[in-house]
Protein backbone atom coordinates (compact mmCIF):
# COMPACT_ATOMS: atom_id res chain seq x y z
CA UNK A 1 0.00 0.00 0.00
CA UNK A 2 2.63 2.08 0.84
CA UNK A 3 4.40 1.83 -2.94
CA UNK A 4 1.53 2.20 -4.31
CA UNK A 5 0.78 6.29 -2.20
CA UNK A 6 4.57 6.92 -3.26
CA UNK A 7 3.75 5.79 -7.04
CA UNK A 8 0.83 7.93 -7.62
CA UNK A 9 2.24 10.50 -5.33
CA UNK A 10 4.93 11.20 -7.54
CA UNK A 11 3.73 13.25 -11.28
CA UNK A 12 5.21 13.93 -14.20
CA UNK A 13 7.26 16.88 -13.01
CA UNK A 14 8.38 15.06 -10.00
CA UNK A 15 10.17 12.14 -12.18
CA UNK A 16 11.81 15.37 -14.19
CA UNK A 17 13.03 17.02 -11.25
CA UNK A 18 14.39 13.21 -9.82
CA UNK A 19 16.30 12.98 -13.53
CA UNK A 20 17.48 16.52 -13.41
CA UNK A 21 19.02 15.94 -10.03
CA UNK A 22 20.26 12.39 -10.84
CA UNK A 23 21.92 13.95 -13.60
CA UNK A 24 23.47 17.05 -12.19
CA UNK A 25 24.60 14.59 -9.20
CA UNK A 26 26.85 12.58 -11.82
CA UNK A 27 27.46 15.43 -14.68
CA UNK A 28 28.59 18.03 -11.44
CA UNK A 29 30.97 15.47 -10.21
CA UNK A 30 34.65 16.71 -11.13
CA UNK A 31 36.89 14.92 -13.26
CA UNK A 32 39.73 13.69 -11.47
CA UNK A 33 42.53 13.36 -14.22
CA UNK A 34 44.33 16.61 -13.38
CA UNK A 35 43.70 16.47 -9.43
CA UNK A 36 45.43 12.43 -9.73
CA UNK A 37 47.95 13.67 -11.87
CA UNK A 38 48.98 16.00 -9.29
CA UNK A 39 48.95 14.02 -6.60
CA UNK A 40 50.74 10.96 -8.40
CA UNK A 41 54.03 13.13 -9.09
CA UNK A 42 55.64 12.21 -6.20
CA UNK A 43 55.19 7.82 -6.50
CA UNK A 44 56.97 5.37 -8.09
CA UNK A 45 57.35 1.66 -9.19
CA UNK A 46 61.03 2.20 -10.20
CA UNK A 47 61.87 -1.19 -10.18
CA UNK A 48 58.80 -2.95 -9.79
CA UNK A 49 56.99 -5.64 -11.78
CA UNK A 50 53.39 -5.26 -11.58
CA UNK A 51 50.97 -8.04 -13.25
CA UNK A 52 47.62 -6.80 -15.09
CA UNK A 53 45.13 -9.49 -15.93
CA UNK A 54 42.09 -8.36 -18.32
CA UNK A 55 39.18 -10.84 -18.26
CA UNK A 56 39.05 -9.13 -22.18
CA UNK A 57 39.59 -5.62 -24.30
CA UNK A 58 36.98 -6.09 -26.78
CA UNK A 59 35.15 -3.65 -25.15
CA UNK A 60 36.12 -0.24 -25.02
CA UNK A 61 35.95 0.27 -21.14
CA UNK A 62 38.39 -2.55 -21.00
CA UNK A 63 40.30 -1.72 -23.44
CA UNK A 64 41.00 2.01 -21.99
CA UNK A 65 41.26 0.90 -18.28
CA UNK A 66 43.84 -1.94 -19.73
CA UNK A 67 46.08 0.36 -21.70
CA UNK A 68 46.13 3.48 -19.35
CA UNK A 69 47.14 0.75 -16.56
CA UNK A 70 50.31 -0.23 -18.79
CA UNK A 71 50.87 3.44 -19.61
CA UNK A 72 51.05 4.43 -16.24
CA UNK A 73 53.58 1.42 -14.66
CA UNK A 74 56.08 2.61 -17.21
CA UNK A 75 55.31 6.03 -16.44
CA UNK A 76 55.89 5.14 -12.93
CA UNK A 77 59.25 3.74 -14.25
CA UNK A 78 57.37 -0.18 -13.38
CA UNK A 79 57.49 -3.40 -15.51
CA UNK A 80 53.99 -4.17 -17.12
CA UNK A 81 53.67 -7.80 -17.42
CA UNK A 82 50.39 -7.52 -19.52
CA UNK A 83 48.14 -10.82 -19.96
CA UNK A 84 44.73 -10.64 -22.16
CA UNK A 85 42.15 -13.56 -21.64
CA UNK A 86 40.14 -12.57 -24.65
CA UNK A 87 36.76 -13.34 -22.21
CA UNK A 88 37.69 -17.08 -22.32
CA UNK A 89 37.31 -18.40 -18.50
CA UNK A 90 39.82 -20.72 -19.21
CA UNK A 91 42.51 -18.85 -20.71
CA UNK A 92 41.65 -16.49 -17.79
CA UNK A 93 42.73 -18.49 -14.98
CA UNK A 94 45.78 -20.26 -16.53
CA UNK A 95 46.69 -16.81 -17.19
CA UNK A 96 46.33 -16.13 -13.27
CA UNK A 97 47.87 -19.15 -12.30
CA UNK A 98 51.03 -18.06 -14.47
CA UNK A 99 50.94 -14.85 -12.91
CA UNK A 100 50.95 -16.31 -9.44
CA UNK A 101 54.07 -18.31 -10.14
CA UNK A 102 56.26 -15.60 -11.19
CA UNK A 103 55.51 -13.59 -8.15
CA UNK A 104 54.67 -10.00 -9.15
CA UNK A 105 55.21 -7.04 -6.77
CA UNK A 106 51.47 -7.09 -7.27
CA UNK A 107 48.69 -8.07 -9.19
CA UNK A 108 45.95 -5.85 -10.70
CA UNK A 109 42.17 -7.75 -11.80
CA UNK A 110 40.13 -5.87 -14.65
CA UNK A 111 36.91 -7.43 -14.14
CA UNK A 112 35.89 -10.94 -14.61
CA UNK A 113 33.10 -13.28 -13.17
CA UNK A 114 33.94 -13.53 -9.54
CA UNK A 115 32.92 -17.72 -8.96
CA UNK A 116 35.67 -17.56 -11.56
CA UNK A 117 38.60 -15.80 -10.17
CA UNK A 118 38.15 -15.26 -6.95
CA UNK A 119 39.87 -18.08 -6.05
CA UNK A 120 43.15 -17.45 -8.01
CA UNK A 121 42.77 -13.75 -6.52
CA UNK A 122 42.69 -15.70 -3.01
CA UNK A 123 46.02 -17.80 -3.77
CA UNK A 124 47.57 -14.88 -5.19
CA UNK A 125 46.99 -13.48 -1.81
CA UNK A 126 47.58 -16.18 0.12
CA UNK A 127 51.12 -16.30 -1.71
CA UNK A 128 52.03 -12.87 -0.48
CA UNK A 129 51.10 -11.21 -3.70
CA UNK A 130 49.10 -7.94 -3.24
CA UNK A 131 45.99 -7.93 -5.40
CA UNK A 132 44.01 -4.95 -6.12
CA UNK A 133 41.33 -4.79 -8.64
CA UNK A 134 39.15 -3.09 -11.22
CA UNK A 135 35.56 -3.16 -11.15
CA UNK A 136 35.48 -6.27 -8.93
CA UNK A 137 34.18 -7.02 -5.44
CA UNK A 138 36.55 -9.32 -3.47
CA UNK A 139 37.09 -10.01 -0.70
CA UNK A 140 41.01 -10.63 -1.67
CA UNK A 141 41.35 -7.16 -3.52
CA UNK A 142 43.07 -4.96 -0.91
CA UNK A 143 41.49 -2.22 -2.83
CA UNK A 144 38.93 -1.87 -5.99
CA UNK A 145 39.04 1.17 -8.18
CA UNK A 146 35.95 2.05 -9.90
CA UNK A 147 32.80 3.94 -10.41
CA UNK A 148 30.17 4.17 -7.87
CA UNK A 149 27.80 1.97 -9.50
CA UNK A 150 25.14 2.43 -6.66
CA UNK A 151 25.06 5.47 -7.83
CA UNK A 152 24.91 4.67 -11.69
CA UNK A 153 22.57 2.41 -11.07
CA UNK A 154 19.85 5.01 -9.19
CA UNK A 155 20.73 7.92 -11.99
CA UNK A 156 19.94 5.64 -14.52
CA UNK A 157 16.88 4.33 -13.11
CA UNK A 158 15.26 7.26 -12.38
CA UNK A 159 16.22 8.81 -15.55
CA UNK A 160 14.22 6.12 -17.18
CA UNK A 161 11.71 6.19 -14.96
CA UNK A 162 11.00 10.05 -15.94
CA UNK A 163 11.23 9.39 -19.32
CA UNK A 164 8.36 6.83 -19.65
CA UNK A 165 6.56 9.19 -17.02
CA UNK A 166 6.58 6.36 -14.49
CA UNK A 167 4.53 3.95 -16.03
CA UNK A 168 4.91 1.45 -18.71
CA UNK A 169 6.80 -2.38 -19.31
CA UNK A 170 10.51 -2.16 -19.63
CA UNK A 171 12.68 -4.92 -21.00
CA UNK A 172 16.17 -5.40 -19.13
CA UNK A 173 18.98 -7.57 -20.10
CA UNK A 174 20.05 -9.32 -16.88
CA UNK A 175 22.99 -11.89 -18.06
CA UNK A 176 25.93 -10.76 -15.83
CA UNK A 177 24.44 -10.46 -12.15
CA UNK A 178 28.00 -12.80 -11.38
CA UNK A 179 29.70 -9.68 -12.47
CA UNK A 180 29.99 -7.27 -9.22
CA UNK A 181 28.92 -3.76 -11.28
CA UNK A 182 26.65 -5.28 -13.20
CA UNK A 183 24.48 -7.12 -10.34
CA UNK A 184 24.85 -3.50 -8.63
CA UNK A 185 23.39 -1.55 -11.37
CA UNK A 186 20.61 -4.24 -11.69
CA UNK A 187 19.58 -4.26 -8.28
CA UNK A 188 19.43 -0.48 -7.78
CA UNK A 189 16.96 -0.72 -10.74
CA UNK A 190 14.96 -2.57 -8.99
CA UNK A 191 15.22 -0.95 -6.36
CA UNK A 192 13.69 2.56 -8.02
CA UNK A 193 11.32 0.72 -10.20
CA UNK A 194 9.50 -1.18 -6.88
CA UNK A 195 8.36 2.95 -6.10
CA UNK A 196 6.64 3.06 -9.37
CA UNK A 197 4.05 0.55 -9.61
CA UNK A 198 2.71 0.91 -12.88
CA UNK A 199 6.14 0.40 -14.53
CA UNK A 200 6.50 -3.41 -15.12
CA UNK A 201 9.89 -5.03 -15.40
CA UNK A 202 9.18 -8.36 -18.53
CA UNK A 203 9.53 -11.33 -17.61
CA UNK A 204 11.67 -13.94 -18.69
CA UNK A 205 14.29 -11.19 -18.43
CA UNK A 206 16.63 -11.35 -21.51
CA UNK A 207 20.47 -12.52 -21.00
CA UNK A 208 23.03 -10.80 -23.04
CA UNK A 209 25.92 -12.46 -24.24
CA UNK A 210 29.74 -12.24 -25.24
CA UNK A 211 31.29 -12.86 -27.84
CA UNK A 212 28.70 -11.61 -30.55
CA UNK A 213 26.59 -9.33 -28.20
CA UNK A 214 25.35 -6.56 -30.33
CA UNK A 215 23.82 -9.46 -32.86
CA UNK A 216 22.48 -10.88 -30.20
CA UNK A 217 20.76 -8.68 -28.33
CA UNK A 218 19.28 -7.54 -32.08
CA UNK A 219 17.74 -10.50 -32.54
CA UNK A 220 16.48 -10.69 -28.97
CA UNK A 221 14.93 -7.39 -29.33
CA UNK A 222 13.82 -8.04 -32.76
CA UNK A 223 12.22 -11.37 -31.68
CA UNK A 224 10.28 -9.36 -28.80
CA UNK A 225 8.83 -6.58 -30.47
CA UNK A 226 7.50 -9.30 -32.84
CA UNK A 227 5.92 -10.42 -29.84
CA UNK A 228 4.38 -7.15 -28.10
CA UNK A 229 3.85 -5.57 -31.87
CA UNK A 230 1.70 -2.83 -30.20
CA UNK A 231 3.23 1.04 -29.90
CA UNK A 232 3.22 1.59 -26.15
CA UNK A 233 3.43 -2.21 -25.33
CA UNK A 234 7.09 -1.66 -24.69
CA UNK A 235 8.66 1.58 -23.42
CA UNK A 236 12.09 1.14 -22.80
CA UNK A 237 14.80 -1.37 -22.67
CA UNK A 238 17.94 -1.29 -20.03
CA UNK A 239 20.63 -2.94 -19.68
CA UNK A 240 24.10 -2.83 -17.16
CA UNK A 241 26.31 -2.22 -19.94
CA UNK A 242 25.78 -0.44 -23.25
CA UNK A 243 27.36 -3.10 -26.18
CA UNK A 244 23.21 -4.83 -25.43
CA UNK A 245 22.12 -1.11 -25.54
CA UNK A 246 23.53 -0.68 -28.82
CA UNK A 247 22.01 -3.90 -30.53
CA UNK A 248 19.16 -3.27 -28.75
CA UNK A 249 18.85 0.43 -30.73
CA UNK A 250 19.60 -1.16 -33.91
CA UNK A 251 16.69 -3.54 -33.66
CA UNK A 252 14.36 -0.57 -32.24
CA UNK A 253 15.13 1.69 -34.76
CA UNK A 254 14.90 -0.98 -37.41
CA UNK A 255 11.37 -2.03 -36.41
CA UNK A 256 10.37 1.74 -36.76
CA UNK A 257 9.67 1.66 -32.96
CA UNK A 258 11.75 4.51 -31.89
CA UNK A 259 8.82 5.53 -29.51
CA UNK A 260 10.86 3.07 -27.07
CA UNK A 261 14.02 4.37 -25.06
CA UNK A 262 17.14 2.53 -24.63
CA UNK A 263 19.68 2.90 -21.44
CA UNK A 264 22.94 1.62 -20.91
CA UNK A 265 26.01 2.41 -19.08
CA UNK A 266 30.00 2.64 -20.38
CA UNK A 267 30.34 5.41 -22.43
CA UNK A 268 31.52 3.84 -25.88
CA UNK A 269 31.49 6.20 -28.00
CA UNK A 270 29.23 4.53 -30.99
CA UNK A 271 26.71 4.47 -28.27
CA UNK A 272 26.72 8.44 -26.89
CA UNK A 273 26.98 9.11 -30.55
CA UNK A 274 23.46 7.61 -30.63
CA UNK A 275 22.15 9.44 -27.63
CA UNK A 276 23.13 12.77 -29.58
CA UNK A 277 20.92 11.77 -32.52
CA UNK A 278 17.55 13.55 -31.73
CA UNK A 279 16.01 10.34 -33.97
CA UNK A 280 17.81 7.61 -32.24
CA UNK A 281 16.20 5.18 -29.50
CA UNK A 282 19.31 5.75 -27.34
CA UNK A 283 17.78 7.73 -24.45
CA UNK A 284 20.80 7.85 -21.66
CA UNK A 285 23.85 6.33 -20.99
CA UNK A 286 26.03 6.52 -17.88
CA UNK A 287 29.84 7.26 -19.00
CA UNK A 288 32.58 6.40 -16.86
CA UNK A 289 35.92 7.04 -17.40
CA UNK A 290 38.22 3.85 -17.83
CA UNK A 291 40.98 5.63 -18.60
CA UNK A 292 41.12 7.67 -15.21
CA UNK A 293 39.77 3.92 -13.35
CA UNK A 294 42.92 2.20 -15.15
CA UNK A 295 46.08 5.12 -13.91
CA UNK A 296 44.40 5.43 -10.28
CA UNK A 297 44.01 1.90 -9.69
CA UNK A 298 47.97 1.44 -10.76
CA UNK A 299 48.29 4.86 -8.68
CA UNK A 300 47.07 2.86 -5.87
CA UNK A 301 49.97 0.10 -5.98
CA UNK A 302 52.00 2.49 -6.21
CA UNK A 303 50.53 3.44 -2.82
CA UNK A 304 50.23 0.16 -1.26
CA UNK A 305 53.96 -0.50 -2.04
CA UNK A 306 54.89 2.62 -0.65
CA UNK A 307 53.50 1.60 2.60
CA UNK A 308 50.44 3.97 2.54
CA UNK A 309 46.94 2.36 3.70
CA UNK A 310 44.12 2.13 0.77
CA UNK A 311 40.46 2.60 1.38
CA UNK A 312 38.75 -0.81 0.36
CA UNK A 313 37.10 1.42 -2.42
CA UNK A 314 38.37 4.40 -4.83
CA UNK A 315 35.23 5.65 -6.13
CA UNK A 316 36.19 7.50 -10.25
CA UNK A 317 33.41 9.87 -10.92
CA UNK A 318 31.36 9.14 -13.98
CA UNK A 319 28.71 11.09 -15.90
CA UNK A 320 25.09 10.62 -17.26
CA UNK A 321 24.59 11.46 -20.84
CA UNK A 322 20.62 12.08 -21.77
CA UNK A 323 19.31 14.08 -24.61
CA UNK A 324 19.46 17.18 -23.22
CA UNK A 325 23.59 16.88 -22.20
CA UNK A 326 24.92 14.43 -24.36
CA UNK A 327 27.16 16.42 -26.04
CA UNK A 328 28.81 18.56 -23.11
CA UNK A 329 29.48 15.31 -21.34
CA UNK A 330 31.25 14.02 -24.99
CA UNK A 331 33.93 17.12 -24.34
CA UNK A 332 34.35 16.61 -20.80
CA UNK A 333 35.51 13.04 -22.20
CA UNK A 334 37.49 14.26 -24.87
CA UNK A 335 35.07 11.81 -27.12
CA UNK A 336 34.11 13.32 -30.41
Amino acid sequence: MEQEKSGRGVGRRDLLKLSAVAGAALAGASLTGSRTAAAAEELSLKGKRIAISATGTDHFFDLQAYNAQIEEVKRLGGEPIAVDAGRNDGKLVSQLQTLIAQKPDAIVQILGTLSVIDPWLKKARDAGIPVLTVDVGSTNSINNTTSDNWGIGKDLALQLVSDIGGEGNIVVFNGFYGVTPCAIRYDQLVNVVKYFPKVKILEPELRDVIPNTVQDAFTQITALLNKYPEKGSIKAIWSAWDIPQLGATQAVAAAGRTEIRTYGVDGSPEVLQLVADPNSPAGADVAQQPAEIGRTAIQNVARLLAGQTLPRETYVPALLANKANVNEVSKKLGIG
